[in-house]
């Protein structure tokens, strides 16, 4: 089994800044790509960053130049350093990983999605 565990929400205020970490655990070969989205209320789940084995990342025009997702393939841990929050960043994160998985013959690429972290900034 592969799970995704993320830490590092709260309670901020308006300017300020918070990281979210997630670590994947569990027998696999190896990550693809790690992804944050979100989810705030009422509202339907979105990408907010994603990033590859590679290093190669992509964000949401609605966090670019606040946001910065980072991998640490050696700790199986993806990142998100949040500055500047705003209070419409409030949501709930979740973190999103495929993930490489042995499975005989061969191999299968497996999509995981972690319990979620609440960030709620206030004004």
């Amino acid at each position: 089994q592969v799970q995704l565990v993320e830490s590092g929400g709260g309670l901020v205020q308006a300017g300020e800044s918070l990281r979210l970490s997630c670590i994947a655990s569990g027998s696999f070969r190896s990550i693809n790509y790690m992804r944050w989205y979100r989810q705030a209320p009422g509202k339907e789940r979105e990408l907010v960053a994603g990033i590859s084995s590679g290093g190669n990342t992509n964000y949401a025009d609605s966090v670019k130049g606040r946001f910065t997702i980072s991998l640490d393939n050696a700790k199986n841990t993806v990142y998100l350093q949040m500055n500047s929050l705003k209070p419409e960043d409030t949501a709930v994160y979740y973190c999103n990983a495929n993930i490489r998985i042995s499975r005989w013959p061969g191999y299968s690429d497996l999509e995981v999605w972690g319990q979620g972290t609440l960030v709620t900034v206030s004004s």
